[in-house]
């Protein structure tokens, strides 16, 4: 019995051990902001897309249009234990163009600035679900051409 024992604590202590092992924090950085060195290169007015690619790099995210700008983004995740993993920080760098494609702005945001923003919605409306069949039919009254129901000849040999 005396020597059970100290196999008892020494699983215990390994259990305990692997317990709080599992609560630690695990970190996921993903992606790249330019530092501010880097930065402080850039002229803005002087500096172009290509100046500014050779001096930071090109981002992998672009703006939405064409010419807008260059956005850099980097954040970091902590994940404790079994829960769910939490953005802890972000960092966005946003270096702007005027039309001529020089350095017009720099910018740079973090998590406390973030915002859900809703940039574009391509959604199309099909109208039959702001109002009923009956509504759509009367509203339609008065709305024609009678002369859409009369062949003029235009049309012929048409699809």
């Amino acid at each position: 019995m005396a020597r059970a024992f100290p196999a008892v604590r020494m699983a215990l202590a390994a259990i305990v051990i692997g317990a709080l092992g599992a609560c630690t924090t695990s970190v996921r950085n993903h992606g790249f902001t330019p530092g501010d060195e880097d930065l402080s290169t850039i002229q803005i007015g002087k500096d172009t897309r290509a100046t500014v690619g050779n001096k930071v790099g090109r981002p992998s995210i672009g703006g939405l249009m064409a010419d807008s700008g260059w956005y850099y983004v980097q954040s970091r995740w902590e994940s404790r234990g079994p829960l769910a993993p939490k953005e802890s920080d972000r960092q966005v760098l946003a270096i702007s163009f005027d039309a001529q494609g020089r350095v017009e702005q720099i910018e740079r945001f973090g998590l406390e600035q973030g915002r859900v923003v809703t940039l574009s919605r391509r959604v199309t409306d099909n109208g039959v679900t702001k109002s009923g069949f009956v509504a759509q039919m009367l509203g339609n009254v008065g709305r024609f051409n009678p002369g859409q129901f009369f062949d003029d000849g235009s049309r012929r040999g048409r699809l």
